[in-house]
């Protein structure tokens, strides 16, 4: 989850100009949308059906209006803090292998994933050309009916991962806690924060909606939309890694299998290597902002279940019968 719209390139003055009116044009719509008390204690506003913080707003009402995709693009879509940045790692590791054979280097071990794989909501919302076009990873938290119909109505392959709600809940409120209190703002009580998650006022919320949205997708369109699990990419990464290169049409060879090329990848985006990096530990990102954000910041614990150390079993109760009452009917069953 990114923190505010990225400053990009400078544009020239008649590129700039129109960035500005752009910007006034979506603050004009946000002033007459319904709004509520955010995750931050700011304002939250409510759009097409799903709430958003005013940075992420502004990037998708850009993006909705003027995106266009490549016909290879693979996006990598999720809610916050469920298995983004291990996705983007994976994806990232499998697609660029090729360019390291017989070489130990990869860009994971000196950009951290989100460097890696750019969001379209906000690195590519002012600067759609901020990409190397040899990649074809794009990330977006967008939910599936507010993507722009250009990605909608294309060719382009979505990757989508969810977790268990409770889990997300608390890595997410964690995120925005230790973000809130590195800029000396003093985040609001977990108790706060749950009960306005379980009202589904949450960036990109309510979760259900945002799962429910990619799971009919994927139903309708297979060939297109591979849903997946944290839960069930932890208990065999092996065997979804090699579902991951199959569907982004880059499959592991039997020599590369035999090579151990698959856990080599495995290992490289294991949550113990990744969060033990330099650039993932000490390092920084969006340094020309006016709120920078730590790296270490998106590498907490990486395990399943650590709910039960912060939430009571009431809480859980709760939130996973809203989750059961949501989906009902819908074929999807979440693990818990």
């Amino acid at each position: 989850m990114e923190s505010s719209l990225p400053s990009t390139q400078i544009l020239d003055s008649g590129e700039s100009a129109e960035r500005k009116n752009e910007a006034k044009n979506y603050s004009e719509v946000m002033s007459t949308l319904p709004k509520a008390k955010g995750l931050r204690g700011n304002d939250f506003y409510l759009y097409q059906r799903f709430w958003y913080a005013p940075f992420s707003l502004e990037g998708l009402m850009s993006v909705q209006e003027h995106f266009n995709p490549q016909s290879t693009d693979i996006f990598l879509a999720s809610f916050p803090k469920t298995g983004t940045t291990w996705l983007k790692a994976l994806t990232f590791a499998i697609l660029t292998r090729s360019r390291l054979s017989g070489s130990t280097t990869s860009s994971l071990l000196t950009k951290m994933p989100h460097d890696c794989v750019l969001f379209l909501e906000f690195q590519l919302a002012q600067n759609p050309g901020n990409r190397d076009s040899a990649i074809p990873l794009i990330s977006t938290h967008v939910p599936y009916s507010c993507l722009p119909k250009s990605i909608i109505s294309s060719s382009c392959k979505i990757i989508y991962i969810c977790r268990d709600a409770k889990d997300s809940f608390v890595s997410l409120w964690y995120f925005v806690a230790k973000l809130q209190r590195s800029n000396n703002v003093e985040p609001l009580p977990l108790e706060e924060v749950f009960e306005l998650f379980c009202n589904g006022i949450a960036n990109y919320g309510p979760y259900w909606d945002h799962v429910l949205g990619y799971w009919r997708a994927s139903l309708e369109f297979p060939e297109k939309i591979l849903f997946l699990t944290y839960e069930e990419m932890m208990k065999d990464t092996a065997a979804h890694a090699t579902k991951l290169a199959e569907f982004m049409g880059c499959s592991f060879t039997l020599e590369e299998e035999e090579e151990g090329e698959v856990q080599k990848i495995i290992s490289m985006c294991s949550f113990e290597k990744l969060s033990n990096l330099e650039v993932n530990k000490n390092g920084k990102r969006r340094l020309d902002t006016s709120i920078p954000i730590q790296n270490s910041i998106y590498f907490r614990r990486g395990k399943r279940g650590d709910w039960e150390n912060h939430l009571t079993p009431e809480m859980g109760a709760r939130l996973d019968d809203i989750m059961e009452q949501k989906l009902k009917g819908s074929g999807l069953k979440l693990p818990r």
